[in-house]
């Protein structure tokens, strides 16, 4: 009896071991999160998500941001590894993409939403693992967000709004084609446009016609909505505010089924390859330039002085407000007007597009002044 009670008591000493280091373990892995550096806010960590939203309606995001975000946070955080994704267009899927992020031990993510609402739950995820979140070119609602790099999103609409403001003519009828709803940016276009526009809607130098939100930036949806604001107008139209080039694209193809084109002001932003040659054919007026290298670097400083451990004070030039009124620190470049009498001291000059990405498929005779030889 004596032996039993011994083993009994050996067995249970060596459960009650078992159970703590399972605990134990439950503990740590529970703490880590997004990998060693997650548990320290991202502190010495050197795998890095990056998640994009789509590539359907604009084609900046793997041309530009894609490439130069990869080789940037290489460059300025010396061994890091980047798990890319890109969402195409679902926001469930972007959350999806996180979770992986997060699971494979990634420990600092960048994120340009699909929704700037809905992304909220990926950094809340990221969050309960001490993960940091750099929302990427949109802003996401959410207070525990760690940064935002950006550009000046009002500053872009005042360029668009201010473009109609000094190209007009007394009396004209304008189409408002905004970018989605769910997207932050396109919200602070639309200010920055009306904050120059209201005063010439008010004295009546300029009359709105039809102004609506374009689902998910679809450029199609674009088209429809350019086709239905031409016949509620019987085609009198003069200027088409719309808020990037892609969407831009598509309403000149309205445009041109009406003949219209080149006779109606329009608009862009983001300086593709296609805004600058409707821009040169005269289908388009104008775009805004934003310097996405600029964008891509200073995100990469960031990701490197969060894993550094090093203050991010000297990168921060701003603030951003989210919907419940938390102050994001903010990297905010500066948007750039873009029409035929600067393309080649800006987009050209920084090697943003190149002449040849210009000229190859320009019609004959299209003047380039000088872009093209």
């Amino acid at each position: 009896m004596k032996l039993f009670g011994q083993q009994r008591k050996a067995l249970a000493i060596f459960v009650g071991i078992l159970i703590f280091s399972l605990l134990l373990a439950a503990c740590g892995s529970a703490s880590s999160g997004g990998g060693t550096a997650g548990a320290n806010n991202g502190k010495g960590c050197k795998n890095v998500g990056v998640l994009l939203p789509e590539s359907d309606t604009s084609a900046r995001w793997e041309s530009k941001d894609h490439p130069l975000l990869v080789q940037d946070i290489k460059n300025r955080l010396s061994g890091a590894n980047v798990d890319y994704t890109n969402a195409q267009g679902s926001s469930t899927t972007q959350l999806s993409q996180a979770e992986a992020d997060l699971t494979k031990g990634d420990c600092i993510l960048v994120v340009a939403a699909h929704d700037s609402v809905a992304a909220a739950a990926i950094v809340e995820k990221a969050h309960a693992q001490q993960v940091p979140v750099i929302a990427y070119d949109r802003l996401i609602q959410d207070k525990n967000l760690s940064f935002y790099v950006s550009f000046d999103g009002v500053a872009v609409g005042k360029l668009q709004g201010q473009y109609i403001v000094d190209h007009h003519k007394k009396g004209d009828n304008v189409v408002m084609i905004n970018g989605s709803q769910t997207d932050n940016n396109a919200l602070l276009f639309k200010q920055g446009a009306i904050s120059v526009l209201q005063p010439l809607y008010d004295s009546g130098d300029l009359h709105k016609l039809y102004d609506t939100f374009t689902p998910d930036w679809n450029n199609d949806t674009a088209r429809t909505e350019m086709d239905q604001a031409l016949t509620q107008a019987k085609n009198n139209v003069q200027v088409a505010y719309v808020a990037n080039d892609g969407m831009a694209n598509s309403v000149i193809a309205s445009l041109k089924a009406q003949k219209l084109n080149g006779k109606v002001l329009v608009t862009g932003q983001d300086a593709t390859v296609a805004g600058i040659q409707n821009i040169l054919t005269g289908d388009q007026a104008m775009t805004v330039y934003k310097a996405i290298t600029k964008e891509a670097d200073a995100t990469a400083q960031v990701v490197a002085a969060i894993s550094n451990g090093t203050d991010t004070s000297s990168l921060i030039n701003g603030q951003t407000k989210t919907s419940d009124g938390t102050n994001i620190p903010s990297v905010l470049e500066t948007p750039v007007a873009v029409d035929k009498t600067n393309i080649a001291t800006t987009v050209i000059a920084d090697g943003f597009v190149t002449p040849a990405q210009i000229c190859g498929s320009l019609p004959a005779g299209t003047n380039t002044g000088g872009i093209c030889p």
